[in-house]
């Protein structure tokens, strides 16, 4: 590694020992070598710090800190500060990053120096890692900008990389938008720049099933909604802030139940039956009395997967 090298990898870590040992796996692998892999590890009480010393010791391109607890907001400006590089990646601590994808943004900034912040396309997993689908939110600034002036987050915060430049002069994180800092922060920098998301997968984001409380999800609309407010002021331009659903199961079971079929379309639509099937047996163990989450179990199990030449003829007939 370099006294300067091309690309800082900021990840920060709180007992996240389960993954974490793939996700910085992930970001050593890349095709493109020389990069600073920043992690922060914010007080973890579980196994992090003892993973994370033996991967420090094993590669030089590590750059372990440890210290007392200080939140998220905090470690990411820490990681910002910290960072050699002109260009700054996201990642977290239990998703996967593709092997091209620092190479490939780093090309896409060198190629368009109007764009402070690109994205990209990304694999959802479940907590056991089984694919779901891939999303494909807009790639132009414009696309970008409807979306995140309405309250969405279309730039997946791990899949960003920015500009160290722009990061740092627009303030990095703030600390009041904690729940929806990323959303804040995009906002920033799309008033500095253009913001971009290749059009290919870059990541491998993972999905929890931990519950989020309703009152969490109740502060995470409300913050996003302030920061879309702020930036309507700072244009100078009205809007519509389109309150988000939790992006979380909650504790009832009916909300499990919602995103256990939301989970098991998604698996059927990427061709995954085994997957599909186990959630459509969630589904019916949750409600048993509900038919959507039956259908889905009798389809995964019966119906042609779609990319079959049996399953796209049904689709289309």
């Amino acid at each position: 590694m370099s006294n300067k090298p091309l690309i800082s990898v900021v990840l920060p870590v709180y007992n996240g020992q389960r993954y974490l040992a793939a996700a910085v796996s992930s970001v050593l692998m890349q095709s493109m070598k020389d990069f600073e892999l920043i992690v922060i590890d914010d007080g973890s009480t579980d196994g992090s710090l003892a993973i994370l010393e033996g991967l420090a010791r094993r590669d030089q391109r590590v750059r372990l800190v440890s210290r007392e607890n200080r939140g998220l907001v905090a470690t990411l400006n820490e990681g910002i500060s910290l960072a050699r590089a002109p260009f700054i990646a996201r990642m977290d601590a239990d998703d996967i990053c593709l092997p091209q994808r620092l190479a490939r943004q780093w090309a896409f900034l060198q190629a368009n120096a109007a764009v402070v912040c690109v994205g990209g396309y990304y694999q959802l997993m479940d907590q056991r890692g089984r694919h779901l689908t891939t999303m494909t939110p807009p790639s132009d600034h414009a696309g970008l900008e409807r979306e995140l002036l309405a309250g969405h987050t279309p730039l997946c915060h791990p899949s960003a990389m920015m500009r160290a430049q722009a990061v740092r002069a627009v303030g990095g994180y703030d600390p009041a938008m904690m729940l929806a800092e990323d959303l804040d922060l995009w906002l920033r920098l799309g008033e500095i720049g253009r913001l971009a998301v290749l059009p290919e997968p870059v990541i491998r984001y993972r999905l929890h099933g931990e519950s989020v409380s309703e009152k969490a999800g109740l502060k995470q609309r409300q913050v996003a909604r302030a920061a879309v407010e702020a930036a309507w002021r700072r244009r100078g331009i009205s809007g519509r802030f389109e309150a988000q659903d939790p992006s979380r199961p909650q504790s009832s079971r009916r909300s499990r139940h919602r995103f256990a079929l939301l989970y098991g379309w998604w698996a059927f639509g990427s061709g995954q039956r085994r997957t599909a099937m186990l959630y459509g047996l969630r589904c019916v163990s949750l409600l048993p009395w509900n038919l959507e989450g039956w259908r889905l179990a009798i389809c995964a199990a019966v119906k042609p997967m779609p990319g079959t030449a049996r399953g796209a003829a049904e689709i289309t007939s």
